[in-house]
């Protein structure tokens, strides 16, 4: 069920569901959920799971913390774990690498299904510093996709 939220004009919104998935639930997933959540959270309740739900991936953790968003402390999920709860989402986004399309999972229901290809930072090679430039730049990736959803979407959430 989406949640009421009031405007600073009085008006009512409700925010909707968007669920970002992707295979380990560890990096890309996080990510736009953090991001959707900071740039348009008034108007969106972002979620993320992922079919093998591993650990956080210290990379992301340490390039959303250079932007001020602390995802040290969030859990992964398992997509099935999500469905198994029977809420619903407006939005279900993959962001998985068109390599790893094949078996992104896909979440079942009535909702608009999106696909965002991203490189998966845990196959990024090199030393950590290296790697933390490569996670900084699909990180920059994911949050321009984020920015257009919300430029795209938060207008028609207000004409709603």
């Amino acid at each position: 069920m989406p949640r009421q939220i009031v405007d600073l004009a009085g008006l009512m919104i409700m925010k909707k569901k968007v669920l970002f998935i992707c295979v380990h639930n560890s990096a890309r997933s996080q990510m736009a959920a953090a991001l959707l959540k900071k740039i348009c959270g008034e108007y969106f309740e972002p979620q993320s799971a992922g079919l093998e739900p591993g650990t956080l991936n210290a990379l992301a953790v340490e390039a959303l913390r250079e932007t001020g968003i602390d995802i040290s402390q969030n859990k992964t999920q398992a997509v099935f774990d999500v469905f198994k709860s029977g809420q619903l989402f407006a939005y279900v986004i993959t962001v998985c690498s068109e390599a790893e399309a094949q078996g992104c999972p896909i979440f079942p229901g009535v909702t608009t299904r999106l696909h965002w290809a991203f490189e998966d930072p845990s196959k990024l090679g090199g030393r950590h510093e290296e790697r933390l430039a490569g996670t900084r730049e699909i990180l920059k990736e994911i949050e321009h996709k984020v920015r257009e959803f919300c430029d795209q979407h938060c207008a028609v959430e207000l004409r709603s």
